[in-house]
């Protein structure tokens, strides 16, 4: 076990530790985008249920793609949270996502708030505050 915890982000707290979790998860998600449009049709369900979805293979590569550039930023986060620069793109990384779904659900339309969508808002959300509120403890 003490093998495999050596490669788990050696920063105290568990901000790091989760910073990687959501990098594998998102590294998952994005080939899932490549392989399949059934998840993020999930997220991006349209305006109404009756409504067929607006993903397109080409919108699920794409986000996909944007997906995995987050997954390395974030990546890199984990190990490197004490470095300001580092700590700040993850951030953004998190408050662009966060912009992203919100503008989607409230001002385009395209995402409704169901299980599908549920999981990546309370992840940029909850991300995004605890990022904030333990700036000092990692950056200070």
């Amino acid at each position: 076990m003490s093998s495999l915890t050596s490669y788990l982000p050696q920063s105290e707290g568990l901000l790091p530790k989760w910073l990687l979790f959501i990098s594998v998860v998102s590294l998952a998600n994005s080939v899932q985008s490549y392989s399949t449009l059934a998840a993020t049709r999930k997220v991006y369900a349209g305006r109404s249920s009756s409504s067929s979805s607006p993903v397109t293979p080409l919108s699920a590569r794409t986000f996909g793609t944007w997906t995995f550039i987050t997954a390395i930023v974030r990546l890199y986060a984990a190990y490197r949270v004490n470095e300001k620069a580092w700590y700040e793109i993850a951030m953004w990384t998190y408050g662009v996502a966060w912009g992203h779904f919100v503008s989607e659900w409230l001002v385009f339309g395209t995402v409704r708030l169901n299980a599908g969508s549920a999981g990546p808002l309370c992840v940029a959300t909850g991300s995004l505050v605890w990022m904030w509120s333990q700036w000092g403890y990692y950056v200070g």
